[in-house]
């Protein structure tokens, strides 16, 4: 191919991952992240196209395997390639991608063929939560004699509270508030809205945040329920930057980020009893399947704590190491 037709392929390209932006977000209704994510998992499938002198119409199971090869050994340069679960969620996108191809006539058949050929295996971890102790210690750091102070803790109660994502939260309007119910209105995946509950704590916080910490930091017309110095609604990452800040004050574990609390919240729940249906309501999951896993987090939790506490739970070798 000449370069001409490479960079006309490029543009072309683009162009259909524009357009399948706008497909995901129109007719899919899904949410801008998403939207976000899937174009972004696309454009290293674009880059490597565009190097091996590939229009889309060209990709077959030979290439399609080289790309993969690829994504794992060397398309970050010199970082190396791709985790497995990187390279999977990227096989899902372009999967999707191509199917969007056939039906705008781009291409007659979809080249990624659905079944086990080009399944990639991904290890399944069990969330990261934290314990009773860590949300404690992680919900007063926060000092409530500042503006800033009283938004976080307000913020962080809503997120160990509910159980909210971070997208809902960012999306939080005053409005969509009601502290006598308590309850506050969210958009979730799909663009489905839901109503999530809220503690007597995150009410609390909330109120004293709404008196006295919002009206010194919000705008006239904001609507947003969490905003920044400026005024303007608090971004995903400002969110993510405020958790993470805490989290390191508290002397957390580390890694903690917005969907830790989500991750906590649905443990706490099913530690203490709650059905797995009312924890899948809660959450905003479509499927039980993708409730389930806290099943196996609490049960794993459950078997530490037994082998930790019961006398009767040392192995045998142990109690033979132990008698010396």
């Amino acid at each position: 191919m000449s370069n001409e037709s490479t960079a006309q392929a490029s543009d072309e390209a683009l162009d259909l991952l524009c357009r399948f932006g706008e497909s995901l977000k129109g007719q899919k209704g899904r949410s801008e992240n998403t939207v976000r994510v899937y174009t972004t998992d696309l454009r290293p499938f674009l880059t490597f196209m565009e190097t091996q002198g590939l229009h889309l119409r060209e990709l077959n199971r030979h290439h399609l395997r080289r790309y993969l090869a690829w994504l794992s050994t060397s398309a970050r340069g010199e970082e190396g390639g791709y985790a497995r679960v990187s390279v999977a969620r990227k096989l899902i996108a372009l999967r999707s991608f191509y199917r969007f191809l056939v039906q705008e006539g781009v291409i007659e058949s979809n080249p990624i063929p659905r079944g086990r050929t080009f399944n990639i295996k991904v290890e399944k971890r069990l969330p990261t939560f934290l314990d009773r102790a860590e949300v404690d210690r992680l919900l007063d750091a926060p000092d409530p004699s500042t503006t800033l102070g009283l938004r976080d803790r307000a913020m962080m109660d809503v997120f160990y509270s509910s159980g909210v994502r971070l997208a809902e939260i960012h999306g939080m309007d005053v409005g969509s508030l009601d502290l006598d119910a308590g309850e506050v209105k969210v958009l979730g995946k799909g663009s489905r809205e839901r109503m999530v509950l809220l503690g007597r704590p995150a009410l609390r916080s909330l109120e004293t945040y709404l008196k006295a910490g919002r009206p010194k930091l919000a705008e006239a017309a904001e609507t947003a329920l969490f905003v920044n110095r400026d005024g303007r609604r608090l971004s995903r990452r400002g969110v993510e930057k405020t958790v993470a800040k805490y989290a390191m004050v508290a002397a957390t574990r580390p890694g903690v980020h917005p969907h830790t609390l989500r991750h906590t919240f649905a443990t706490h729940l099913m530690d203490g009893g709650a059905d797995l249906r009312v924890v899948q309501s809660l959450l905003g999951h479509s499927s039980p399947a993708t409730t389930q896993i806290y099943t196996h987090v609490s049960q794993r939790e459950a078997r530490a704590e037994y082998l930790t506490t019961h006398p009767m739970a040392r192995a045998p070798r142990e109690e033979e190491d132990a008698d010396g």
